[in-house]
Parts: structure tokens; C-alpha cells; sequence
């Protein structure tokens, strides 16, 4: 739900009703304060930039793991003949609030961006899609996604992204995930190769 900061803020463009995946955003004409281009300065000075991808409480589950070894290990140990479906997961931490854009398995990967209901509608998701990617995962329904373009855009631009694939739902709020990725990648100024695959709530690829 969109909610006024301060309308001194607000210059009146309407530049962001377009940035927002929800459509909650709309320009409604009444009399105001002018806008402060000053005041804005201050108010974005305000909030931290330093630390900004470190979790204040310190949470385990933030740390950096890369377990791309341990799969090898795992993939030359396994019988052949199992049908058995393996974990294809590569890295920890994998929702997109907690990920650093900075991780050294970045380096060079593809990346899925993936909804967080994907995995649990599509049932060989595993093999389909995490095996060989990096993973974040994201709702940009139920998520706070303040930040999340600028983020995405600094994985790209740090890591130096082979492709993105994103995979999302079909219904209709999933498409702002999408929205979200292709103006991290007009961002980060780099021409990364982008495929959205869509799957539908009956658990097929659309």
C-alpha cells in the first residue's frame, strides 16, 4: 500500500507511478506545499548507506555459504542409476533481501530470480531451473522491495552476469518481478541476455 512520506517531496511528475509493480501509486491534484528539491537532498542524506546488505541482528543465516564444491563432490559420489531428484541449490543465503551483491559466486553466473511460489508449482523445478544458476528469490507482492532494483542492478554490474532468467507465476501481481529485473538491467548499463519463463498455477511452463 503506497503512503505519502511528506508531499513537499513530491514534484508532481508522476515518474513513479510507472516504477510501481502494484499499481497503488496515482497523482491527485490538490493544494499543497511546493515542492523542495532541498528538502528531498536531506531527507535521502538521511538514510544509511553504509552496511545496507548487513542484517542488523547479526542472523546465521545470513552468511555467505558457496556449496557449488560440495555438489561436485556429491554428483561424483551418487549412483548413476538413482532416479532420485538432487538438491541443484549452489549458495546460501538465497532470498534477495538477505543476498550480497558482493558473494564471489556472482562471479560470472547465471543468475534465476525466481517467485517464491515457483519451486513449490513446478515439480522438477530443481533440474528445470536452479541447476547451474545462482538463485534469489523474491514476492513482489508480499516483499519490501525498496531497493531491490538497485540491488539486482549491483549483482549485475559486480558479478558481470552470463544471463538472468526469471521465473514467475502467472498471475498478474508476479509480472512485477519481471518489471523489477528489466529496470535493474537498464541500471547496470549492461547488456544482459534476459528470459522470463512463466508457470502457471497448474504447474506447467506457459
Amino acid at each position: 500500500k503506497a503512503k505519502v512520506v511528506n508531499e513537499i517531496f513530491c514534484d508532481g511528475l508522476g515518474v513513479c507511478i510507472g516504477h510501481c509493480p502494484q499499481d497503488a501509486l496515482t497523482i491527485t491534484e490538490k493544494d499543497v506545499a511546493n515542492f523542495d528539491k532541498a528538502a528531498v537532498e536531506t531527507h535521502l542524506k538521511k538514510k544509511p548507506t553504509e552496511n545496507k546488505y548487513n542484517i542488523p541482528c547479526g542472523c546465521p543465516g545470513t552468511k555467505i555459504q558457496d556449496l557449488r564444491k560440495d555438489k561436485q563432490s556429491q554428483t561424483s559420489t551418487k549412483n548413476t542409476n538413482t532416479t532420485d531428484l538432487q538438491n541443484q541449490l549452489q549458495q546460501w543465503p538465497i532470498q534477495l533481501h538477505l543476498v550480497n551483491p558482493s558473494a564471489p559466486y556472482f562471479q560470472s553466473c547465471n543468475l534465476l530470480i525466481a517467485a517464491s511460489c515457483t519451486a513449490f508449482s513446478y515439480g522438477n523445478f530443481h533440474n528445470d531451473f536452479i541447476k547451474n544458476h545462482i538463485v534469489a528469490i523474491a514476492c513482489p507482492k508480499l516483499d519490501r522491495t525498496d531497493g531491490y532494483i538497485e540491488k539486482i542492478s549491483e549483482i549485475i554490474k559486480k558479478g558481470d552476469i552470463n544471463s538472468i532468467t526469471v521465473a514467475r507465476m502467472e498471475v498478474p501481481c508476479c509480472h512485477g518481478l519481471t518489471k523489477l529485473v528489466e529496470d535493474a538491467i537498464k541500471l547496470s548499463g549492461k547488456k544482459t541476455p534476459f528470459l522470463e519463463q512463466i508457470i502457471s498455477i497448474k504447474g506447467n511452463i506457459l
